[in-house]
């Protein structure tokens, strides 16, 4: 009778000291090469989506915080030639500015060229219209620096934690023939490696997923102000006046 009551006794401490081995720590110290590969991978997948993530979010702020200010100070200013100094001297890295400079060199440079092949070839509208488009696809593709990293990391990173679950169900098969034993304490840890190989796997592809559609829809809006913005600088430096302005 005592023996009986020990036998699940004694199983229910193997199971317990089973599942002690699922945990992070027994992960790291049951790695492969592959093992190794596949969570440094992941790893580096997650540092890539973290920066990327942060400075996405640094950008957009930064320029959505200037360009109503930015726009507003050309449009309000009298003098063309103070508009332009005021964006001459707006940072670097400020997209409105750098297409209205864009702009205004491109007009200057036709009028120069007045009675020129250049001039004969595109009159100041056509000019300035292709300066304002090249302008536009350039900041348009800086705002999307990024972006790239995160879809390539939401979209395979569930398939590299697989891979990942797939080589601890591996390990647990040969472990299972080499003993011949089928018990949990046979198989708890090569299946705990593979339940959290999933888990990092989703972990780094589900933040890397979000950023990427809320920077896309932020950098739709953005495109759509430098495209109206770039209308009107047309029509301004094509004309000499914002049209409904």
């Amino acid at each position: 009778m005592l023996l009986q009551q020990a036998a699940p006794a004694a199983a229910g401490g193997n199971n317990a000291a089973a599942l002690q081995q699922m945990g992070f720590a027994q992960l790291i110290h049951g790695f492969d090469a592959v093992g190794w590969i596949v969570f440094l991978t992941l790893m580096i997948f997650s540092l890539l989506s973290i920066y990327w993530i942060v400075m996405n979010f640094i950008k957009n702020a930064r320029i959505r915080g200037s360009a109503d200010r930015v726009v507003n100070t050309f449009w309000e200013t009298p003098n063309a030639q103070d508009a332009v100094r005021y964006m001459e001297e707006q940072p670097r890295n400020e997209p409105f500015s750098k297409i209205a400079l864009d702009a205004a060199q491109a007009a200057a440079h036709h009028q120069r060229s007045e009675g020129s092949r250049l001039a004969e070839s595109l009159n100041r509208s056509e000019f300035v219209d292709r300066a304002l488009r090249q302008a536009v696809t350039r900041e348009s593709m800086v705002l999307e620096s990024g972006l790239t990293v995160l879809a390539t990391v939401g979209a395979t990173a569930p398939f590299v934690g697989l891979l990942g679950t797939v080589w601890g169900i591996y390990h647990a098969l040969i472990r299972i023939g080499a003993s011949g034993d089928a018990s949990i304490s046979a198989v708890a840890g090569p299946v705990g490696e593979a339940l959290i190989m999933t888990a990092i796997g989703l972990f780094v592809a589900i933040p890397a997923v979000l950023a990427y559609n809320f920077f896309s829809r932020l950098n739709r809006t953005t495109n759509a102000k430098f495209d109206s913005f770039a209308h009107d600088l047309h029509d301004f430096f094509a004309t000499g006046s914002r049209v409904g302005g």
